[in-house]
This record gives C-alpha cells, sequence and structure tokens, in this order.
C-alpha cells in the first residue's frame, strides 16, 4: 500500500519512539486527520493500492490489517469516498 495525502490532514506522525530502521525497516511520515466520530477521538490516514495489490483484490485477496505489539487496539477500516 502506498501512503496517500488525506484531505484536511492536521498532522503527520513521525516513527514511533525507540523505532530502529536498521532492524524494523523504514517508518515514513503518515498524514493523518483528527477528527471525532460520535464520541471518539479518531485519526484517519488514507492508502492507495499498488496496481499489483489492486489486481489481487479484485481477484478475491482479503486486505490485512497488521498491529505491532501485543495489544490490539480499536481499528476501523473503511472504503473512502472516490477522488
Amino acid at each position: 500500500m502506498i501512503i496517500a495525502r488525506i484531505a484536511g490532514c492536521t498532522r503527520v506522525l513521525g516513527a514511533p519512539a525507540g523505532w530502529t530502521p536498521e532492524t524494523s525497516g523504514p517508518c515514513l511520515g503518515l498524514p493523518i486527520r483528527d477528527e471525532v466520530n460520535g464520541d471518539l477521538p479518531c485519526m484517519v490516514s488514507a492508502w492507495e493500492p499498488t496496481p499489483a495489490e489492486l489486481r489481487a483484490i479484485l481477484s478475491g485477496a482479503k486486505i490485512m490489517l497488521r498491529i505491532v505489539g501485543t495489544g490490539h487496539p480499536p481499528v476501523m477500516l473503511y472504503v473512502g469516498d472516490p477522488a
């Protein structure tokens, strides 16, 4: 997936404290939009599939979410409006 610039970006997240690119790989800046969903503070980022990923999705591949760490935060995945 390719990190996309999200409309209404409010900030860009960097690598977390203690991140080691040599062992964990690169951690690029992630543009996010802070918003409130109901009474929940949320951060929204936008992602664009590569052509190969889009072909795989269209062929039935699942979209996977990987969380770094041992606790799973609440997450929401959805499809945004067409650009």
